[in-house]
């Protein structure tokens, strides 16, 4: 049942500093959901301001929606996260967090090794091809084929 303090999709949007059509993909990914009233039109309720948040909080982290979903999918009922929640979502991705930094720290201090001619099967290619691992895929950018 509708409630008096169910947000418009334009108010969520507005107050969430997004668009329209981001919250509907998000609806269609299952990590937001609305209500519909007698006019069929989108409701959402107040917590769906947080959900939108930890969503955003998130991608900026590097987490992927897949992630962000698979986490929400855990939760009792499918309720929003609180605080608690949060705390063992963060601690979830903060190994794949470290996974991901120190393979942007290995690539850039491999950079300087990397003449950016595309081949992906050079012998010495920290990169792309440690120990030359491609050369039984086929000759020249075997990556890109």
């Amino acid at each position: 049942m509708l409630q008096e303090y169910d947000l418009t999709v334009g108010q969520v949007a507005k107050r969430c500093g997004i668009k329209v059509s981001t919250l509907h993909f998000y609806e269609q990914k299952g990590l937001i959901k609305s209500l519909r009233n007698s006019g069929n039109q989108r409701r959402y309720q107040r917590d769906v301001l947080r959900r939108v948040a930890i969503i955003k909080a998130a991608q900026q982290f590097g987490i992927s929606l897949m992630d962000i979903q698979t986490a929400f999918a855990q939760l009792p009922n499918k309720r929003t996260p609180d605080k608690d929640d949060w705390e063992q979502l963060s601690q979830q991705w903060r190994a794949k967090l470290n996974k991901q930094i120190a393979a942007m720290e290995d690539l850039r201090d491999s950079l300087d090794g990397c003449i950016g001619c595309g081949c992906l099967s050079m012998t010495s290619c920290p990169l792309y091809n440690p120990d030359d691992n491609l050369a039984d895929k086929g000759t020249g950018a075997v990556l890109l084929k």
